[in-house]
């Protein structure tokens, strides 16, 4: 049973107290790092569970950021965080400490490493698997101007599965570049054999002396007969592959001395062998794995790795978390929930998720249909063109990813999925603003890198109840590939049929007839559109406001209808320029419809920059895109304050 009665007592950390940046850290004795990283632990759990925040993957590495900083001299040795969000301890050693109450937050510091940010954020990461190859540029970068300094990427075992990331290692071999890759396996995934003979071994490996020795030994080799030189090489192979069984194989494959697995949690060991890296001379690429637990500290955690990899505010004694006060469900849950229930009927039916089931709702999909449901890891190239290979077999594959994930894979979605005209339903959440996580997690520009493409279909619901009628209406679509975008958060509280119906293809419809303007909105900005309808009624102005549904085909139709009948129109969406709104224009002034002088059309889209972290309300406020900004746009275009005066004088 939850403990209710308890309260929360603050967290004292009387070393982490002495401690604001690497300098200060390397005052302490070698002795004192348990006792940090404890503190530093308890520390981050009381910082977000006010801020909400990722927390999992940060508890993990505590000990491994304080090894780094004890031993490196950042930030002239450069530090790479992949994924950023694993850098929360790394931010707290880093004189950010005192402004972690803001994370997050509107002018607070972000989620994610930033090179704006600060000098010890040398590259920023918000995406994943992309360490390596920013590591591999800054060491090729310091040779070339003839520099000394390390170069350290720290990557999670998610983020190794990515294609990327073999990429570069492949190239960082065959460039025999000095560059330390730190392998952080927090999901016992690689290799769950740690122990104290490892870390011994790994010790030794990693030291002056024995480096020497291989050196002078492989010389040697040299001299020998033939026979006794092959022997001597075998046994050399087999000392590296014993430390590293098949694990290391393929990083000695690739060119690169591999060390470990070795034990995350003790610092000390860690710190010894990261002391020997930096003194030794390296004649390549070193691959250390390192074994962490993921959300180490957080009894709540302990297996809900996924649950806690990202959490909301929640009592630290409790676990529970700050609830919201909505009663509508989210769309990623509508997306599941309506999924579910056309796969209990059509067997065709599958779903791809790119390593995020719980984030895209696959995870209740999977818990149904385990045999129709597949996460392939941070592969979301691999994921699109898998989803064709299904379709071209006539199956019908929903890939549900984050709509600025798919920019990842935007070759495969054109060259695999639309050329071919292949079936594939994407799903795309997270379109528009998504707030804390910021501009590299925003879904900013799909309708503009997807309305371009032909044969292909891109929705946008303005409700729940609309989303549950398109991704009908894409289970039911076998002509093309087909998009829904949809943004992260709760619905309107709109109800949901039982007996959902599909939409006919392209055709929008008009929720609200008027006569002094025209917004034609695509996606939730219908909300917005339709409140602004509400506050003119008190002006005695009737507006139309019309649900496009569709940015890809536009209702040619309708757009024509609402220009034709109204002296104004607005056309609103929450995506860059480029997107729905570029299309409605081309298609105005192919029919030669804008040459008249006595309309007026106005296109709100996103602004072009990029937002940094914010609420959601903030940033769409910031756009201009929410019902205020919606209503001065209007005002303007209406002379509102000449018609609010005239309203007073009589």
């Amino acid at each position: 049973m939850p403990i209710k009665d308890k309260k929360i007592k603050s967290v004292t950390t009387p070393l982490l107290d002495k401690v604001n940046n690497p300098n200060d850290l390397k005052f302490l004795k070698l002795e004192d790092l348990d006792q940090l990283s404890s503190e530093l632990r308890s520390n981050m759990i009381d910082i977000v569970s006010k801020t909400g925040g990722h927390l999992g993957a940060g508890l993990g590495v505590v000990e491994l950021a304080i090894a780094i900083h004890y031993v490196f001299d950042t930030p002239d040795d450069r530090l790479i965080w992949d994924v950023g969000h694993q850098a929360y301890p790394h931010k707290i050693l880093t004189n950010r400490r005192h402004e972690m109450s803001t994370l997050r937050k509107s002018k607070g510091l972000s989620g994610f490493t930033k090179r704006t940010e600060s000098i010890f954020d040398p590259f920023g990461a918000g995406h994943s698997s992309t360490s390596i190859s920013a590591a591999l540029g800054m060491a090729v970068a310091r040779d070339k101007l003839g520099k000394s300094n390390n170069v350290i990427a720290v990557i999670g075992d998610g983020a190794m599965s990515a294609g990327m990331a073999y990429e570069a290692m492949n190239n960082a071999g065959a460039l025999k570049t000095n560059l330390l890759i730190i392998l952080n396996d927090n999901d016992m995934s690689i290799a769950p054999a740690v122990g104290a003979l490892s870390n011994y071994l790994s010790n030794v490996v990693s030291s002056r002396p024995f480096n020497n020795v291989r050196e002078i030994a492989k010389q040697m080799v040299n001299l020998f007969p033939k026979e006794v030189g092959e022997t001597a090489k075998r046994a050399e192979s087999l000392a590296r592959n014993f430390l590293g069984n098949a694990e290391g194989t393929i990083f000695s494959q690739m060119g690169m001395n591999y060390l470990g697995p070795i034990d995350g949690h003790d610092v000390k060991s860690m710190v010894k062998i990261l002391q020997n890296l930096k003194n030794g001379a390296q004649d390549k690429p070193i691959l250390l794995h390192v074994v962490t637990e993921k959300g180490r500290g957080h009894p709540f955690s302990k297996g809900s790795h996924e649950k806690y990899h990202a959490v909301s505010e929640f009592n630290v004694i409790t676990g529970d978390s700050v609830k919201s006060t909505s009663n509508a469900p989210t769309y990623t849950n509508v997306f599941a929930e309506t999924l579910c229930k056309i796969a209990e009927k059509d067997k065709k039916v599958l779903a791809i998720t790119a390593a995020m089931p719980s984030g895209t709702g696959l995870n209740k999909f999977a818990e149904k249909f385990e045999d129709r449901f597949y996460d392939v890891g941070i592969a979301e190239q691999h994921a699109v063109t898998f989803a064709a290979g299904m379709a071209s077999e006539g199956l019908k594959p929903f890939v549900a990813i984050y709509s600025t994930f798919l920019q990842r894979a935007y070759d495969q979605v054109v060259h695999d999925v639309v050329i071919q005209n292949l079936p594939v339903r994407f799903m795309l959440d997270r379109a528009g603003y998504v707030g804390a996580d910021g501009a590299t997690h925003a879904g900013s520009f799909d309708l503009a890198y997807l309305c371009c493409l032909p044969n292909v279909v891109v929705m946008a619901p303005s409700d729940e109840a609309e989303l549950a009628k398109m991704i009908m209406t894409a289970s039911k679509h076998n002509d093309g590939p087909i998009f829904c975008r949809y943004p992260r958060g709760e619905g309107e509280g709109v109800d949901i049929t039982d007996i959902v119906q599909d939409i006919k293809i392209g055709k929008g419809r008009i929720i609200k007839k008027g006569k002094d303007l025209a917004i034609l909105a695509l996606g939730t900005r219908v909300g917005s559109a339709l409140k602004v309808a509400d506050r003119l009624l008190q002006y005695n102005l009737n507006i139309t406001v019309a649900d496009a549904r569709f940015a890809k085909p536009i209702d040619t139709q309708l757009i024509e209808k609402l220009w034709n009948e109204h002296q104004k129109l607005i056309i609103i969406e929450e995506g860059s320029a480029g997107g729905f709104s570029s299309h409605c224009l081309h298609f105005l002034s192919s029919k030669d419809l804008l040459n008249k002088h006595d309309k007026e059309i106005k296109c709100l889209t996103m602004p072009d920059n990029f937002q940094d972290h914010a609420s959601q309300k903030e940033q769409l406020a910031k756009a201009g895109l929410d019902t205020d900004g919606l209503m001065k746009v209007v005002s303007k275009m209406i002379s509102l304050s000449n018609i609010k005066n005239k309203s007073i004088t009589n």
